[in-house]
């Protein structure tokens, strides 16, 4: 997945059902050898076997590389119509029709047992390593080996790490030469090894889950770990909108969520007509305020921010599985324009003097700084899209 910092990880489904307790895990940090062996002793604690800790740890390195990656993360400044138009292109949008073919067995199967379109499955497939071409060169147990060790976010990485080693026990990876992403992220999908061993499916029926390797195993297992992040059959994720003028904007937002029923009352109308799922709670959602694209978001909505933190990320990965599912390409607008990193700092800062929670003080456009702006604008008696403008920087 995109984000090396995952909150997706879950309780392996697989844990044998008695277990010996668990051996104290060692500190993060120092000798090298003393933590992979204290690492092995967790991993036996766990049942598995030493030979299987043995062969997964034999000739671990920590990876300079990793750790630079992971000290270095680029800060997301893109618009969403500037980074939904590179990721959701045309020829991403082509091949992905030609994979739904390709596998269409493979989908309805993942559609019939686990709830979850082709469309959502796929957009995730090409905006992860485009179709399985980019899954990373980074050794999979060195990067965990690494992230374990380093004293930042052991208790993320360290689960990770033992997981690979129960992989490595049933012959679904090899230690010496897997590669994936920095963080550990192995596969077309980039799923972490605590995800895989929960939620992988043998796609292929070739006796292992390798969802490096086999499109059928991807495929089925991203559905099966989606549909455990709560992604409910029938029901859609994101819709698009188009607004009235006189909409209470100060309701938009994520956290926001009323009856789609009552968004339809304001004027608020779906561009496919499909007004059918009144009932659901919706959030409505304005990436680059009030002219921009708008879109309804619905409960099945959360599983993107599940898998991706970043509000950009998100929106754009559920407008692809719109496209693919057959939707048009959104209506883009003509959006107001935003503000430049060090307008965005002014702003930030003028929203911190008011008493707002924005966080670090970055030029980003996180969802506090959203809220922030939201708050302002309606003490202003500006249309309350959450979208900086020099208008509302002025106005501060």
């Amino acid at each position: 997945m995109a984000t090396p910092a995952p909150v997706f990880a879950q309780t392996p489904a697989t844990a044998p059902a008695a277990q010996p307790a668990a051996a104290p895990a060692a500190p993060c940090g120092g000798d090298l050898s003393a933590f992979l062996d204290g690492v092995k002793q967790e991993a036996i604690a766990k049942g598995i076997p030493a030979s299987a800790a043995d062969e997964a740890l034999a000739g671990a390195q920590i990876d300079p590389k990793v750790l630079a990656r992971d000290r270095a993360q680029g800060v997301f400044r893109q618009t969403f119509l500037e980074f939904s138009q590179r990721t959701v292109s045309q020829a991403r949008l082509d091949i992905g029709r030609q994979k739904l073919k390709q596998y269409a067995d493979v989908f309805a199967r993942a559609e019939n047992e686990f709830g979850v379109p082709a469309g959502v499955v796929t957009a995730f497939w090409a905006m992860e390593t485009d179709f399985g071409a980019v899954q990373g060169d980074f050794n999979t147990r060195n990067a965990l080996v690494t992230m374990a060790h380093d004293c930042r976010r052991p208790e993320l990485f360290r689960p990770q790490l033992i997981a690979l080693i129960e992989m490595v026990q049933h012959g679904d990876l090899n230690p010496a030469t897997n590669t994936g992403a920095w963080a550990g992220e192995v596969g077309q999908v980039q799923m972490l090894p605590e995800d895989i061993i929960a939620y992988g499916v043998d796609g292929d029926n070739s006796g292992h889950i390798d969802v490096k390797g086999s499109a059928p195993d991807a495929i089925l297992t991203a559905a099966k770990f989606i549909q455990s992040m709560g992604f409910q059959k029938g029901q859609p994720w994101i819709q698009e909108v188009t607004l009235p003028e006189n909409l209470p904007f100060e309701k938009s937002g994520l956290g926001n969520e009323i009856p789609a029923s009552q968004w339809f009352s304001y004027g608020v109308t779906p561009r496919d007509g499909n007004t059918s799922f009144g009932n659901l709670k919706a959030a409505l959602i304005l990436p680059q305020g009030r002219h921009g694209p708008a879109f309804l978001t619905y409960p099945n909505f959360n599983i993107y921010l599940q898998w991706n933190q970043s509000f950009i990320y998100t929106t754009s990965a559920a407008y692809f599985a719109t496209r693919l599912s057959g939707a048009p390409p959104y209506q883009k607008g003509n959006p107001e324009p935003g503000l430049d990193v060090d307008a965005m700092k002014q702003l930030q800062e003028k929203l911190d003097a008011h008493g707002h929670d924005v966080g670090k003080i970055d030029g980003i456009l996180g969802s506090g700084t959203r809220q922030a702006i939201q708050a302002e604008q309606v003490r202003l008696g500006m249309p309350a899209d959450g979208w900086p403008t020099q208008a509302l920087l002025q106005a501060l």
